[in-house]
C-alpha cells in the first residue's frame, strides 16, 4: 500500500517505548517494552508491529520523529563519555562550588550534589573576556597545545569548552578549538559559546559539560538508529523532538544532545497543547504519568509555559537547587519520579515512601513476574481493582495478583501490620498526595489557580490517577483524549519545527542602545532560522523574540514577549511599558526608583503550528454499554465499590458513564471515582465532570 502521508512518532520512556503511526489521518499504535542495552530494539520491534496492523511496509514510512529519555538518564546515571573541561584560570571549581545557595536551610548534614566531572578532570588556560566582551588578558595558542597534549594522554573521549563570558566574544573558545582539532582529531569538542551562550558561568560550564558528557553515546545511538532504519528500508529523514516543544535535524541533535534532555515530557505537553486547542480551553493543567516520572504542566492560551534553565537529578526530595541546571529552552514543568513502576518502601518514620527510585521495564513491578520483589504503584493499581491481569496492555502482559499481595504485605504490611488491600490504598495514596503537591506548588510558583483549569491527562498510567488527582486539586472537568496511553509520541507529530537562539547582552534601560538591540535581535533571528530551514527548506517561518528583564539589585528574571515590530523597532519606553505589566500581573505592584535591566535576548524561529478544528459538544445519547463488573477501591470513601466496566471503543458519541466505574483500552485504563461521570465526545475524548 502506498500513501502520500506516513509519520512515526517514537517516544522512549524508562518503561515503555512508544510507537504511533499515522496513514493519511488514520492512527496505528502500539507500546513495547524499552531494550535498555539496545534501545533502537524496541523501536524496529514496535515499528513492525504498527506497519503490520496498518498493513504497510516500513519504506512507505515518509518521516520519523523521535523522542528519549536516553540524554536524561545517562546524566542521571552517570554513564556518560570521560570528558575533560578546559575552562579560564581561576574558575576550576564552579560546577563544584555551584551558587553556595542551600536547598535545605535546616539540615546541618546537607551533602551537596557531586559535579559531573571530578576535579582532576578539570584544566585551565590563562585568558580573560571582561563582562564586555573586551579581552584583558590575551590567550597563548602555546599554553593551548600544552594543556590538549595532556588531555590527550590521559585518554579523553569528550572536551567540553566554558571560558569567562565567552558568550560575548567566542574567539577564544574557537582557538582551542581548532588546537584540538589538531591534535585530537577524533575527540568529540563542545563550546559554552554555541551550546549556551548566556551569562551565570555556573549554570553555562554545566551545560557545556552536560553536553560533552553525553554527546559521544547519543551520536553513537542516534548513529546506530539510523543505520538500523536503513537495514529495514526506511530511507526518509529522521528528526528528534528538542526540549522547548519543536522538532531539528538528526544532525543538531547529535551536535547538542544536552536539548533532548526533556524531550519526551515536551511531546506531552505538545500534545496536551493542541488538545487545548480543540476545545478552546485557555488554562489547562497538563498530568502525564508513564512508568517512571509523572509530569505536570501549565498551558495557557494553547501554549506550554517555557523556561531558559531547568534542572536534572535533583538528588534532594526533588527540591529545587539539588539538581544539576541546564541551561537551554525547555517547556517549564515540573518532574516528579512517580510513575507505574515506582517503588514503595517504609522510612524510618514508619512512613510510606513511593520512588524515585523505579522497577521500569527490568525487571519491571512484582505483577510481571520478571522477577521484581518490591511493590511498585501499578501493584497497588492491580490490588485496588483498578487494572485486570488478563488484559493489561491489550493482553500483551499477564499480570501476577499473587505476586502484587505478596510483595505489597512484604515490604510494606509486615513492617505497618496491614493487609495487603490496606497497603495498595496507602501506598497510592501517597503517590497521589505527592503528585497533588507538585502541581499545587507548581501552580503557587506560576500565581494560578488550579480550581478555574481543566487537566488533560495521558501517559499509560495517568488515567489511572486523574480522577483521585482532580479530587484533591479541586479540579471539576477532565479529559483523557484518544490515544492518551502514547500521548508523547502523538505530541511529537503534532509539534512544528523549530529552533531558539539565545544570548547574553547586559544592557540598562538608562543606557538604551536601540542600533545594537536590533542587530542583535536580527542575528540571533537568522541563526534561528538558519537551523530550521535545514529540517524544512520550504516552510514558512514565523519568529517570536523575548527579552529577559529585572529591576537593577534583582537576582533573576522574568521573560517579556515582544512583537516582530517591536524587535525590528525597538523603544525603551515600549520595552519599560512591557516589563511593568507582566511584573505586576506576576507579583501583584512594580517598584518605583529602579532602573530596570535586560540580560537575556531570544528568538525563536518556528514553523505554523498545525491548525485545528473546534469540537462541537455531545449531547447525551444515553448510557454506555457496560462488558462487566468488578470490585474496584474508591480511596474518597475508603472503600470498594461495585463498579461498571465498559470498552472505550465501544462508546459512540454522547454515550455517558456514570461513577465508579472503569473505562478499559488496549494502552491504559480510565478510573471514574464514584463522584464523576463521563460522557464520549465527538472527537473521542472522554469528558469527566463532577456530578450534579
Amino acid at each position: 500500500m502506498q500513501t502520500s502521508s506516513v509519520r512515526l512518532g517514537v517516544d522512549i520512556g524508562g518503561t515503555f517505548t512508544d510507537v504511533v503511526l499515522e496513514v493519511d489521518g488514520a492512527s496505528f499504535s502500539t507500546k513495547v517494552l524499552t531494550t535498555y542495552a539496545a534501545p533502537e530494539n524496541a523501536i524496529i520491534d514496535g515499528m513492525h508491529q504498527v506497519c503490520t496492523t496498518a498493513g504497510i511496509t516500513p519504506h512507505a514510512i515518509t518521516q520519523i520523529i523521535h523522542g528519549t529519555t536516553l540524554a536524561t538518564n545517562a546524566l542521571i546515571e552517570r554513564r556518560g563519555a570521560k570528558t575533560a573541561l578546559i575552562t579560564t584560570k581561576g574558575f576550576r571549581d564552579v560546577i563544584e562550588m555551584r551558587t553556595e545557595s542551600r536547598f535545605e536551610q535546616y539540615d546541618l548534614n546537607l551533602s551537596l550534589p557531586e559535579p559531573l566531572l571530578a576535579r582532576q578532570m578539570r584544566y585551565t588556560v590563562a585568558e580573560r573576556v571582561d563582562a564586555r566582551g573586551d579581552v584583558l588578558i590575551p590567550l597563548n595558542r602555546a599554553d593551548v597545545e600544552e594543556v590538549v597534549a595532556q588531555i590527550k594522554t590521559a585518554g579523553y573521549e569528550s572536551v567540553a569548552v566554558g571560558l569567562m563570558h565567552s558568550y560575548l566574544n567566542p574567539a577564544h573558545e574557537q582557538m582551542v578549538r581548532e588546537v584540538l582539532a589538531d591534535m585530537m582529531p577524533d575527540a568529540m569538542v563542545s563550546l559554552s559559546c554555541e551550546v549556551s551562550p548566556q551569562m551565570r558561568e555556573y549554570e553555562r560550564f554545566n551545560t557545556v559539560v552536560a553536553n560533552a558528557y553525553i554527546k559521544p553515546l547519543m551520536k553513537s545511538y542516534l548513529g546506530r538508529l539510523e543505520g538500523r532504519l536503513k537495514d529495514e528500508g526506511v530511507a526518509c529523514n529522521i528528526f528528534l523532538m528538542h526540549s522547548g516543544g519543536g522538532i531539528i535535524s538528526i544532525e543538531s541533535a547529535a551536535e547538542f544532545p544536552v536539548r533532548l534532555v526533556e524531550s519526551g515530557p515536551a511531546g506531552g505537553a505538545v500534545f496536551a497543547a493542541h488538545i487545548a486547542a480543540r476545545y478552546g480551553l485557555d488554562k489547562v493543567l497538563s498530568f502525564d504519568m508513564g512508568g517512571t516520572t509523572a509530569k505536570i504542566c501549565l498551558i495557557k492560551n494553547q501554549t506550554p509555559k517555557t523556561s531558559r534553565v531547568f534542572e536534572v537529578a535533583r538528588t534532594y526530595r526533588f527540591k529545587k537547587g539539588s539538581g544539576m541546571p541546564i541551561s537551554i529552552p525547555v517547556i517549564d514543568m515540573v518532574e516528579i519520579g512517580a510513575g507505574g513502576g515506582s517503588l514503595a518502601h517504609v522510612d524510618a518514620m514508619r512512613q510510606i515512601r513511593v520512588g524515585p527510585e523505579s522497577a521500569g521495564s527490568e525487571p519491571g513491578p512484582a505483577c510481571y513476574g520478571r522477577g521484581g520483589l518490591k511493590p511498585a504503584v501499578t501493584d497497588a493499581d492491580l490490588v485496588l481493582g483498578k487494572l485486570d491481569p488478563d488484559n493489561f496492555a491489550g493482553g500483551s502482559i499477564k499480570l501476577d495478583t499473587a505476586g502484587s499481595e505478596g510483595a505489597l504485605s512484604t515490604v510494606l504490611g509486615d513492617v505497618l501490620d496491614m493487609d495487603a488491600a490496606t497497603s495498595a490504598f496507602g501506598l497510592a495514596e501517597v503517590v497521589d498526595e505527592n503528585m497533588a503537591n507538585a502541581a499545587r506548588v507548581h501552580a503557587v510558583e506560576n500565581g494560578e489557580d488550579l480550581s478555574e483549569y481543566t487537566m488533560i491527562a495521558f501517559g499509560g498510567a495517568a488515567p489511572l490517577h486523574a480522577g483521585r488527582l482532580c479530587e484533591k486539586l479541586g479540579v471539576d472537568r477532565l479529559l483523557v483524549p484518544p490515544g492518551a496511553g502514547v500521548g508523547s509520541a502523538i505530541g511529537f507529530l503534532r509539534a512544528p519545527f523549530s529552533f531558539e537562539a539565545n544570548r547574553s547582552v547586559y544592557m540598562r534601560l538608562s543606557d538604551f542602545d536601540a542600533a545594537k538591540i536590533k542587530a542583535l535581535l536580527g542575528e540571533l533571528q537568522n541563526e534561528a532560522t538558519g537551523f530550521v530551514r535545514n529540517c524544512a527548506p520550504d516552510a514558512t517561518i514565523l519568529s517570536e523574540f523575548k527579552a529577559y528583564m529585572r529591576y537593577a539589585g534583582q537576582g533573576w528574571e522574568i521573560p517579556i514577549v515582544l512583537t516582530a515590530e517591536q524587535a525590528a523597532n525597538p523603544d525603551a519606553a515600549t520595552f519599560e511599558r512591557l516589563f511593568a505589566d507582566d511584573y505586576a500581573k506576576l507579583f501583584g505592584r512594580t517598584v518605583d526608583g529602579l532602573d530596570i535591566e535586560i540580560t537575556v535576548w531570544s528568538a525563536n524561529a518556528t514553523t505554523p503550528p498545525e491548525q485545528v478544528a473546534k469540537v462541537a459538544l455531545a449531547t447525551p445519547q444515553g448510557a454506555a454499554a457496560i462488558t462487566s463488573r468488578r470490585p474496584m477501591f474508591d480511596p474518597a470513601l475508603a472503600e470498594f465499590q461495585d463498579s461498571a466496566v465498559i470498552l472505550r471503543e465501544g462508546m459512540g458519541e454522547g454515550a455517558e458513564v456514570s461513577g465508579p466505574a472503569i473505562i478499559t483500552e488496549d494502552e491504559t485504563t480510565i478510573i471514574l471515582p464514584t463522584s464523576r461521570k463521563a460522557i464520549r465526545q465527538p472527537d473521542g475524548c472522554i469528558d469527566v465532570t463532577v456530578k450534579g
